[in-house]
C-alpha cells in the first residue's frame, strides 16, 4: 500500500459520491487500512506493531491526498500548491523555491529563520508570494495549539503577516463538531487561526471560522478579491 494505491481508491468514490467525496475521506482511510494490513503482515516491522505502521501511513498520506484533492482547483485560480516539505531542504534548493522559502520564513533575530511546520503551501507563480498554508492532520489535538502559534508568528513581521493560516481535517474525533460547549480545540480555531475545514459526514455546527471543505475553494477565491469584486494583484 502507497499513496498512489490511495489515491486510485479516493477516485473510485469519487466516481460514485462526486463532489461529496470528502464527507468519506474517514472511511476512505479504513478501506485503506485493511489493505495496508495485508501488504503489512507479508513484511511486519520488527516491533509487531501494525497500528503504530497505520498512524505514520496515515498522517503522511492523508497530508498528500489532501494537496492533490485541492491542487487542481487551486491551479484553475492561477495559483501553485506546494508541500511544505520541499522547502526544508538547506542546500540545492532551486532559486525559486528559495525565494518561496524566504517569503514563508519567520525572523528569530539572531537564532536565525526558520519556516513553520505546515503541510500545504499555496502561492502566487509570478510573485512568489505566498497566500496561505494548511495543517493537514487526522485529528485537531495533532498540531492545532502549533498551528495557532506559527499564525501569530506569521503576523508580527511585515513580510508573512498576509498569509492565511488553515487547518484542514477529517476531525475524527468531533472537536470542532458543535459551537457549544466548545472544545479547547475549537476555541483555538476561532481565535487563533483563519479557520478549519472539515471532510466528514457529521453535522456540522458551521461558523465564519470553522467550515465545511465544500467551501475552501470558494474561500480561496474571495482572498484573490478586493474590496471592489476585482481581482488582487499579487
Amino acid at each position: 500500500m502507497n499513496f498512489e494505491d490511495l489515491k486510485q481508491l479516493y477516485l473510485r468514490k469519487e466516481e460514485q459520491y462526486g463532489t461529496t467525496t470528502y464527507k468519506h475521506i474517514s472511511s476512505i482511510l479504513q478501506e485503506a487500512k485493511e489493505k495496508h494490513k495485508q501488504d503489512w503482515l507479508k513484511n511486519p516491522t520488527p516491533n509487531g506493531d501494525h497500528e503504530q505502521s497505520w498512524r505514520a501511513f496515515k498522517g503522511k498520506n492523508l497530508e498528500k491526498l489532501i494537496q492533490f484533492m485541492i491542487t487542481r482547483e487551486v491551479e484553475k485560480l492561477g495559483l501553485k500548491v506546494i508541500n511544505g516539505n520541499k522547502l526544508e531542504r538547506t542546500r540545492d534548493l532551486p532559486k525559486e523555491l528559495g525565494q518561496l522559502k524566504r517569503n514563508l520564513a519567520i525572523d528569530y533575530g539572531e537564532y536565525g529563520l526558520h519556516l513553520p511546520d505546515v503541510d500545504i503551501i499555496i502561492y502566487y507563480p509570478k510573485t512568489l508570494k505566498v497566500l496561505a498554508v494548511i495543517s493537514s492532520k487526522v485529528t485537531l489535538r495533532e498540531r492545532i495549539a502549533q498551528t495557532g502559534y506559527w499564525k501569530l508568528k506569521l503576523l508580527q513581521d511585515k513580510i508573512t503577516e498576509h498569509i492565511r493560516v488553515y487547518f484542514i481535517t477529517p476531525d475524527e474525533d468531533g472537536t470542532l463538531t458543535n459551537k457549544k460547549p466548545q472544545k479547547k480545540g475549537r476555541a483555538i480555531v476561532e481565535i487563533d487561526t483563519d479557520g478549519a475545514y472539515i471532510m466528514s459526514e457529521t453535522n456540522l455546527e458551521e461558523s465564519d471560522k470553522v467550515k465545511s471543505f465544500s467551501k475552501f475553494i470558494d474561500d480561496i477565491k474571495q482572498l484573490l478579491l478586493n474590496k471592489d469584486g476585482k481581482q488582487q494583484k499579487p
